[in-house]
């Protein structure tokens, strides 16, 4: 039956949609937020997910730390790589008449990204404000490209 379908030259486009669908796999794996991931990876060992939103003349980092106090939130700019840290440490108690349980969290994160531009060190608006490290970065006035003509001759 083989033999009457007609040959193809692969492109190894095949290949590397492979790739991206098992890069796709292990990302979602590893980005559970679930206990069964928590085992593998220690208890109290998690990164706050960020969002980088780049506009004309600022940058935004919005950080999901709920549980935490400003307090402990650790935040360092070197250059263009910004690092967030610190420790969470909550507990939650719940009282009724038949049960007492009380659960803690305590753990330490910390999370590096780097800034998709350069911006002034001395020009950072942070906030804390319901488990949300908003941190906005003015824009450095970048040198413009410029054109070079190339002689020839």
């Amino acid at each position: 039956m083989f033999d009457l379908m007609p040959h193809r030259r692969r492109s190894g486009r095949e290949l590397v949609s492979f790739r991206d669908e098992m890069d796709n796999l292990f990302n979602r794996f590893f980005d559970m937020d679930v206990p069964i991931s928590r085992r593998f990876f220690g208890d109290g060992e998690w990164a706050p997910r960020l969002d980088v939103i780049e506009g004309k003349g600022e940058i935004t980092v919005k950080a999901e730390i709920p549980g935490c106090e400003a307090k402990d939130i650790d935040v360092k700019l070197d250059g263009r790589i910004l690092t967030i840290s610190g420790e969470k440490k909550q507990e939650k108690e719940e009282k009724d008449e038949n049960f007492h349980r009380v659960e803690r969290t305590y753990g330490s994160f910390s999370r590096r990204v780097e800034l998709p531009g350069e911006v002034d060190p001395e020009a950072i608006d942070a906030t804390y404000k319901k488990g949300v490290l908003k941190l906005v970065f003015k824009k450095t006035q970048a040198t413009e490209a410029k054109k070079i003509q190339i002689k020839t001759g």
